[in-house]
Order: C-alpha cells, then sequence, then structure tokens
C-alpha cells in the first residue's frame, strides 16, 4: 500500500513536469506575440472587469475569515507569553506577505482561471480557434495575452483588497471580543512593519497572476476530447495552478527574506 502510495505521487509529478514544460514551450510562444502585435486594450480592460471586479467579493470574504482566524489563533498563542500586544503586526504582515496574494490568488484560479480554461477549451474543441486562424487572426493575440495581461495588472489590487479585509477583521475581532487595547495595536503596527512588507505582497500576487492565467489559457488552449475534455483540463487548470502558486511562493520568499 505505501509502495502505491509512492508510485502514485511520482506519477502526478512527473505529469506535472511534462505539463509544465509544455506550458513553457505554449508561454514562449505567446510571449513572441505579446512583443511583435499590437496589443488589444480593448479586450484586456473587459478580462479586468471580468476577472477583477467580480472577484471582489469572493476575495473580501476569504479576506475577512482568515484575518479572523488569524486574530484568534495569534492572541491564544501569545498570551501565554503576555505578548498579546504583537497579536497587529504578526496579522497585518502575515495578510499583506502571504494570506493576501496566495488565498486571492487561489480564489482567481478557482473563479476566472477555471472560466477560461472552460471558455478556451470549448472554443477548442467546437473549432472556433480552427476558423480564428483560417481567417489569419492571431490567436495568441486574440485570446491569450488579454487575459494573462488582465490577471497579472489586477492581482495585485485583489491582493491588497483581501489583506485589507483580513486586517480589518483582525481588528475588529481583537479590539471587541478580545479586548486588546485600539491605541496600542495602531502604534505597534507602525512600529514593527515596514512598506517592503506591502510592496513584497504586491510582487508576489503580480507573479501568481501571471502563472495561473498561463496555466489556465495553456490547458484551455490543449484541450481534447469533447466535453469531457473540457471538464478534465478545467480540472487540470486549477490543480496546476494552485500547485504552481504555492512552488512559486515558497521560491519568491527565499529570495525575498
Amino acid at each position: 500500500m505505501l509502495l502505491k502510495f509512492v508510485d502514485s505521487i511520482g506519477e502526478i509529478a512527473i505529469e506535472y513536469c511534462h505539463n509544465m514544460g509544455l506550458a513553457g514551450i505554449f508561454l514562449y510562444e505567446t510571449l513572441i506575440s505579446f512583443f511583435t502585435t499590437k496589443l488589444k486594450i480593448n479586450k484586456v480592460v473587459y478580462q479586468i472587469n471580468h476577472i477583477g471586479v467580480n472577484s471582489l467579493s469572493v476575495v473580501a470574504l476569504t479576506g475577512a475569515c482568515v484575518g479572523g482566524i488569524l486574530a484568534y489563533h495569534t492572541y491564544s498563542a501569545l498570551h501565554r507569553f503576555n505578548g498579546e500586544q504583537f497579536i497587529s503586526p504578526i496579522v497585518f504582515i502575515s495578510m499583506v506577505r502571504e494570506f493576501g496574494p496566495v488565498l486571492s490568488s487561489i480564489m482567481v484560479a478557482g473563479r476566472a482561471g477555471s472560466a477560461m480554461t472552460a471558455e478556451i477549451g470549448t472554443m477548442k474543441i467546437t473549432e472556433q480557434i480552427d476558423a480564428l486562424q483560417t481567417l489569419c487572426i492571431n490567436v495568441s493575440q486574440y485570446l491569450m495575452i488579454p487575459r494573462i495581461v488582465a490577471t497579472t495588472f489586477i492581482m495585485p489590487f485583489l491582493s491588497m483588497f483581501c489583506s485589507l479585509f483580513g486586517i480589518l477583521a483582525g481588528y475588529i475581532v481583537s479590539i471587541y471580543l478580545l479586548n486588546v487595547n485600539s491605541e496600542m495595536y495602531m502604534r505597534m503596527i507602525k512600529q514593527h512593519t515596514e512598506m517592503f512588507d506591502i510592496t513584497s505582497g504586491l510582487i508576489k500576487a503580480a507573479c501568481f497572476g501571471f502563472i495561473l492565467s498561463w496555466i489556465a489559457t495553456y490547458k484551455g488552449y490543449t484541450t481534447e476530447g469533447g466535453a469531457k475534455g473540457v471538464g478534465l483540463s478545467t480540472t487540470q487548470s486549477v490543480v496546476y495552478a494552485c500547485l504552481s502558486i504555492f512552488i512559486a511562493d515558497y521560491i519568491l520568499t527565499a529570495l525575498m527574506f
């Protein structure tokens, strides 16, 4: 049984590496189109609205729940050492550095990333992409680039939105439910946080947005096998995007800190 488990882990790892290699070739071709063709601003703006604005409520709720939970757990741990005054910088830094970028990216991967894959995948199996190529329309410029640019651009804002609601929820829980002094709460944030904490989170969010949109468009473009294939590609898109976000998060954290 243990050997089967290890074998399945190996198969997943090999399949992931194989898919990421093919996705790298796809990204190379897409980047060539990005630098050699004119960017369609109207399509980028539409995707920003579709991906960003429609994800605000989900991102805000996620941030608020995590911020409140983080405040409870942080207070519980610090209370044992009489360090309750450090609850605010811990919540603040955790949200802007890690939870904000990572959680907002995962939620967007599940909501907007899956939609990208399903939409492009449906166009692929119904030969709409072949029709665009027959009309000499650059598919990368028309379908892929606007989605990648829009997601990369909007993710830092969604990350800030998620972090803001998480910090606000942490403040409410700390002040009104855990009876932490509000003046001390704000003073400790000013004393123990830096601008780099915020900028590092924004850089992470932009990288995660690029990764999730790249994988989503790639899986959609390589869809085959009818309706079943669309479902499989959509599932793989979300799984690979989340795995890639966690891997990228570790690498970026190691480089930055």
